[in-house]
């Protein structure tokens, strides 16, 4: 499967230089894995976090819809 890379401060889709280049601030996710059902995960490790703490940290999570 394709490989797509998100900016945790925009949420917008990255070419995949940019996000070698921002490894703290991008998300990679497999084109269609599928959706997490609206929860958050972390730029930095790519692991699901709470929604309080991706509410207080929105520069560094993603929110899956």
């Amino acid at each position: 499967m394709a490989k797509s890379s998100r900016s945790a401060g925009t949420g917008r889709f990255v070419t995949s230089g940019y996000a070698n280049s921002h490894k703290s601030t991008t998300v990679t996710e497999t084109r269609g894995a599928g959706s997490a059902g609206g929860t958050f995960r972390s730029a930095k490790t790519g692991r699901f976090v709470t929604d309080a703490y991706g509410k207080s940290h929105p520069g560094t999570t993603i929110k899956d819809n």
